[in-house]
C-alpha cells in the first residue's frame, strides 16, 4: 500500500490575505482612535497618539485613512446609516397614520432604532452626543452633518404627525427639535453614567410615551386646557 498524503490544505486567495489584513488595521487604528476620542475629545489626539495607541507606524495610518475627519466617518457610518434610515421609515408611517396609536407605533419604531444604536455601538453613540454641537471644522464636521440631518428629520417628521391633526398646533421645528435635544441630553446621560436611568432597554417606550403625551391634541371637549401654541398672535 502506497502511504497515504495528508490533506491538502485550502488555499486562500491573496485578495482574502488583503482585505482581512485591511479590516484588522482598520478596526486596530479605529477602536484606538474611539478610546482616546472619548477620554480627551477629537480636538485633544493627533493622529501620532492614534497610532502610538494601535501599535502601528504613522505611515500606516494614511494607507487606510486620509486624515482624522475620515476616521471619525468611518467611525460613524453605521450608527448614522440606522439612524437616518430609521427617522425616514418613521416619516413614511406617520403620513400614513391616522389614529393616535398609529401615531405612537410610528415613534416607538424610531426609539428602538436608537435603542439598537446604543446597544450595537454605544462608544460611537456616545462620541456623537459629546462632539455633535462643537464648531462644524477639522474632524467634527461629519459629526455636525449628522446632527443637523438628524434636526432636519425630526422637524419633517413632525411636520407630517401634524398632517392629520395628531398634534398640538406648535410649531414643528419648535416641538421637534426640543424633542432632540432632550433625547439626546438623556441618552449622553446613560452613557456616561451620570444618572441612574434603570433598564436602557425601557427607554424607547418611556421616551415614546413622555414626548407624545405632551405633544398629542387633547380629546375634543377638554377646551380649558387649549391655548394658542403655534407662535402666532392670538387668543388663549
Amino acid at each position: 500500500m502506497s502511504p497515504r498524503k495528508p490533506p491538502e490544505r485550502p488555499q486562500v486567495a491573496p485578495q482574502g490575505v488583503r482585505e482581512a489584513n485591511r479590516r484588522e488595521r482598520e478596526k486596530a487604528l479605529s477602536d484606538a482612535a474611539l478610546v482616546l476620542f472619548l477620554a480627551r475629545g477629537l480636538d485633544g489626539v493627533t493622529i501620532d497618539d492614534i497610532t502610538q495607541a494601535a501599535g502601528v507606524a504613522k505611515g500606516t495610518f494614511y494607507r487606510y485613512f486620509e486624515d482624522k475627519a475620515a476616521l471619525v466617518d468611518f467611525l460613524l457610518e453605521p450608527v448614522r446609516r440606522e439612524l437616518l434610515q430609521g427617522l425616514v421609515v418613521c416619516g413614511e408611517a406617520l403620513e400614513a397614520a391616522r389614529e393616535v396609536e398609529a401615531m405612537f407605533d410610528a415613534y416607538r419604531a424610531v426609539a428602538a432604532v436608537i435603542a439598537g444604536a446604543i446597544l450595537q455601538h454605544p462608544g460611537v453613540v456616545r462620541l456623537y452626543l459629546q462632539e455633535c454641537r462643537g464648531p462644524a471644522v477639522g474632524a467634527r464636521v461629519k459629526l455636525v452633518e449628522v446632527a443637523r440631518l438628524i434636526s432636519h428629520h425630526a422637524v419633517e417628521i413632525t411636520r407630517k404627525a401634524h398632517t392629520h391633526g395628531l398634534l398640538r398646533p406648535i410649531r414643528p421645528a419648535v416641538s421637534g427639535l426640543a424633542v432632540v435635544g432632550a433625547v439626546e441630553r438623556l441618552l449622553l446621560a446613560v452613557l456616561s453614567e451620570e444618572e441612574d436611568v434603570g433598564n436602557p432597554l425601557e427607554l424607547p417606550d418611556a421616551l415614546t410615551t413622555l414626548v407624545l403625551d405632551g405633544l398629542r391634541l387633547p380629546r375634543q371637549g377638554n377646551t380649558s386646557a387649549r391655548r394658542k401654541l403655534d407662535g402666532k398672535p392670538g387668543r388663549p
